[in-house]
């Protein structure tokens, strides 16, 4: 394939950060932008090249070979759909969607078409990943404790539910996601929000959530997810095994073991940098390590989602496992407006 030609859908912080990324790769050419906020594009353009385009139906018409989607929670759906029906393999940056509904319709029309994907969940570049899992190989995980403590972002979306799926679905699919990676699937989770939104107006959102996840395995874990501080204070996972306990990071892993303590750096921005090159990669047919397609992602969105409900109904929630599993909301617990798709414990 000649240069990949990469169109992006929204312009915000997120997708300046690819374009810079892209742009730097030889063999990319951005083809330009739409964002609704026509400002925001014709400025990153300006900026890493291509032009503003008014609309995704006039980017697709411009013939990339490839998509980025890089919108709030609240704006998944329609472009995916649009670019799906176009053909185009396509880039989701996490969370998939705002909800469960999208994510599931969305996944299956990419299934059905056969599409090219990739979701932006780049902590699975970190080599330490890797190294982690390799540790836990002939000893598996006992108990995990996952926590994303941070702040509110200065976006006036974030704080509203509706808008950003609230700190668990938004901020905290980093961690759900290496639970997977590094446990397995979860069977079940229980979980409790503070009730009180954070200082912020309009907010809706609980500050705080604390939740308790068994996995299929047998393993047992906690997440705690807070939006109520000035900084990000920890983001990470903690894992306990047979004589083992790790500590993993964006920026690195902490063994200990019967060897002693050790500290292994990790590169967060190598890992960014990593996950745009594997789907260009993949796009151009040179590369096959596309290790989140959007089949990957729907399923860290169900367990994010999951820890969600749970909370707003303050019962426990069954994730059903298998590859062809769907979650489904019993009607007496459905919520018509927008509806979750999970599976409600009396």
């Amino acid at each position: 394939m000649r240069t990949c030609r990469v169109g992006l859908v929204g312009a915000g912080g997120v997708a300046q950060r690819h374009a810079r990324v892209l742009t730097g790769f030889e063999d990319v050419e951005l083809v330009g932008v739409t964002d609704v906020a026509r400002d925001a594009a014709e400025a990153l353009a300006g900026t890493y090249g291509g032009r503003p385009f008014a609309d995704v139906a006039e980017l697709l018409a411009a013939g990339p070979d490839a998509v980025y989607v890089c919108v709030p929670p609240f704006a998944h759906g329609p472009v995916e759909e649009a670019v799906i029906d176009a053909g185009v393999p396509m880039f989701v940056e996490k969370p998939v969607a705002v909800d469960l509904e999208t994510a599931e319709r969305i996944a299956a029309l990419v299934e059905r078409r056969g599409l090219l994907t990739a979701v932006g969940h780049h902590w699975r570049y970190l080599h330490v990943v890797a190294e982690a899992r390799q540790l836990l190989a002939d000893r598996p995980a006992r108990m995990v404790n996952a926590a994303w403590l941070d702040k509110v972002p200065p976006v006036a979306w974030w704080a509203r539910c509706d808008r950003s799926g609230g700190p668990v679905v938004e901020q905290a699919a980093h961690v759900l996601d290496l639970l997977r990676v590094l446990v397995g699937e979860a069977s079940e989770v229980t979980a409790y929000g503070d009730g009180t939104p954070p200082p912020v107006e309009g907010a809706d959102i609980d500050s705080v959530t604390a939740a308790t996840v068994r996995f299929t395995s047998g393993a047992v874990g906690t997440l705690a997810a807070a939006c109520v501080l000035g900084w990000k204070h920890r983001a990470g996972v903690e894992i306990l095994a047979d004589g083992l306990a790790m500590s993993l990071a964006e920026d690195g892993l902490l063994i200990c073991d019967g060897e002693g303590e050790r500290h292994l750096p990790a590169d967060p921005d190598g890992a960014r940098v990593a996950v745009d090159r594997a789907f260009i990669d993949a796009v151009r047919g040179i590369g096959d390590d596309i290790r989140v397609p959007y089949a990957e992602a729907l399923r860290t969105q169900r367990l994010a989602v999951a820890v969600a409900e749970s909370a707003r109904t303050g019962r426990s929630v069954a994730l059903p496992t298998g590859p062809a599993a769907r979650l489904t909301t019993p009607v007496a617990d459905a919520v018509p407006a927008e509806p979750t798709g999970v599976t409600v414990d009396a």
